[in-house]
């Protein structure tokens, strides 16, 4: 199929809320699997009848033991309990608080407290953490099956309040902490009605035709939203990764057809990919091999699945699709991918926005792009350049924080601090964060992405951040390992990135540093942690 615009995908019954969703897939699809997870037995599935009979459950139970209109706190790594836990919060009247499982404890303690949390479910991981508190019970996820046979008889026994509880649209049904780069978390008030637009308005953009492997986490509006609910929507089996060091293995045995993922994990693989050509010696064989299957294509004959088969099976032999958003995707990523025969589809969001605003198109994209506008959402451009939505996905505001949410919710618009403009086509490109602006005494204004962009590139930077320094550009590298001491070769590459550029895009000086830069739950670098105070 030729890249063009083509009419959206609209075979789903749209939803008003999350309960309802669940119902429809289990009227449906009752015996269908709809997750698949380890435990200690190997591995456990649940169908979609599961799924809604396990939230009815635990709903009943919450409401037993007084668990109703409360802000129910989450805590822990990926798993089927996180998610019945909230699905059952959310579909009971409460609101679901979740929260970020590594963050340390202090500010976990902090997060319970701003969010006025009156209950907590965590993970046996990280119980000891979490200690109880008068009138705050503390709940973990081991005892949940517990939970459940508790529920089923109080069902029996006549308990349906929960499950004929009725949903309003325009309620709070979760608070959802940024993981902002330049500041303090706060947090996220998302309606039933932003998730069901979210999901309702996601899937007619994008649709997956196969299982997926969840690996973001669930405590992030793009892990949890649009990378399991969405899913849910289109009723097809998701795999729960419950650790980073499992992906390889969960891909290989999974065999995913989509993932949802952040730029790290996109470099991290094709790093991987180019260091095993590399170790073979063939990389210049290698890159003659993908001009000529470039040109294949062209002429309409693809022969990528066969010709690297082995890429596609370090993926588990059926991926198709990768969404990538949370972050900048260099566009040298999707064409490499794509050339390999796994497109990667690039997508904007913010967890004000549900959080998906916009996503490129299987059969509709433009490298560079962050895609087109999800439908019924509304978008502008400032006078200053920065990009605006407003529609049905936009929060309802930072919880107990009117002004954060006046600074940024104006007239209905959310204002995203994020720089950059629409095309003919509606695809929206963005140029850079508007706080991250670099503006020199001769008032020229530089966009430190642009820079860090071109430097990332180099398969010796591992990381790299672009700031300015006494009126300077300076460009910090946490390089690999071969590459720790070795200035000559990073100053080289700052001649390399500076030629052509003008003398005020120019970068001064390279430093280079030993550990990782601080980064936050989007696996992006937290500015200003990162920077030296002037």
């Amino acid at each position: 199929m030729k890249n063009k615009a083509y009419p959206l995908y609209d075979s789903l019954k749209q939803i008003s809320d999350l309960k309802e969703m669940i119902r429809i897939k289990a009227e449906q699809q009752p015996e269908k699997t709809a997750f698949v997870y380890p435990c200690n037995s190997g591995e456990m599935k649940k169908s979609y009848g599961d799924l809604e009979s396990d939230v009815n459950a635990l709903g009943a139970w919450m409401y037993d033991k007084k668990l109703k209109d409360k802000h129910i706190a989450i805590i822990g790594e990926n798993s089927y309990e996180w998610l019945i836990v909230f699905l059952a919060a959310v579909c009971g009247g409460s609101i679901a608080v979740a929260i970020d499982k590594a963050l340390p404890e202090e500010e976990q303690k902090e997060l319970l407290r701003i969010s006025d949390a009156e209950a907590v479910f965590v993970s046996p991981t990280y119980a000891a953490k979490i200690p109880e508190e008068p009138g705050r019970p503390v709940y973990s996820f081991f005892d949940i099956d517990d939970f459940l046979e508790e529920g089923r008889h109080l069902e029996a026994g006549g308990a349906i309040e929960f499950e004929n509880y009725g949903m309003e649209p325009d309620r709070t049904a979760a608070i959802l902490f940024t993981s902002g780069t330049s500041g303090t978390s706060k947090g996220v008030e998302l309606t039933n009605r932003n998730i069901a637009e979210e999901i309702n308005q996601t899937c007619k953009l994008f649709a997956p035709e196969g299982n997926v492997l969840a690996v973001l986490p669930f405590h992030h509006a793009f892990g949890l939203v649009v990378g399991v609910l969405m899913v849910i929507n289109y009723g097809y089996a998701i795999y729960i990764n419950k650790s980073l060091r499992y992906v390889k293995k969960n891909m290989a045995e999974f065999g995913p057809q989509t993932m949802f993922l952040v730029p790290m994990f996109v470099e991290f693989f094709h790093k991987q990919i180019w260091a095993e050509i590399e170790k073979k010696g063939k990389v210049a064989a290698f890159k003659g091999l993908m001009k000529s299957t470039d040109l294949l294509l062209k002429t309409g004959v693809d022969v990528r699945r066969k010709t690297y088969a082995s890429i596609h099976n370090v993926f588990g032999g059926n991926l198709e699709y990768i969404i990538c958003g949370g972050a900048a995707l260099d566009p040298m990523y999707v064409q490499e991918f794509r050339t390999w025969g796994i497109e990667i589809l690039n997508g904007y969001g913010t967890t004000e926005c549900s959080p998906c605003t916009a996503v490129n198109r299987p059969h509709h994209h433009r490298d560079g792009s962050v895609g087109q506008m999800v439908p019924g959402l509304q978008v502008k451009v400032t006078d200053e350049g920065e990009i605006a939505f407003k529609g049905d996905i936009v929060m309802k505001g930072y919880y107990k924080n009117p002004e954060a949410t006046a600074e940024v919710l104006v007239d209905g618009w959310y204002h995203t601090g994020d720089l950059g403009f629409v095309d003919d086509e509606g695809f929206i490109i963005l140029t850079g964060r508007k706080k991250n602006l670099i503006i020199l005494s001769n008032g020229e204004n530089i966009s430190p992405e642009e820079l860090e962009q071109d430097i990332a590139r180099d398969a010796a930077v591992e990381e790299v951040l672009v700031y300015d320094e006494g009126g300077k550009i300076v460009a910090e590298i946490f390089p690999t390992e071969e590459h720790f001491d070795d200035i000559i070769y990073f100053n080289k590459l700052k001649d390399k990135v500076n030629k052509g550029r003008p003398l005020y895009k120019q970068i001064a000086r390279v430093k280079l540093r030993k550990e990782e830069f601080i980064k936050n739950a989007s696996m992006k670098i937290v500015r200003y942690k990162n920077i030296p105070t002037q």
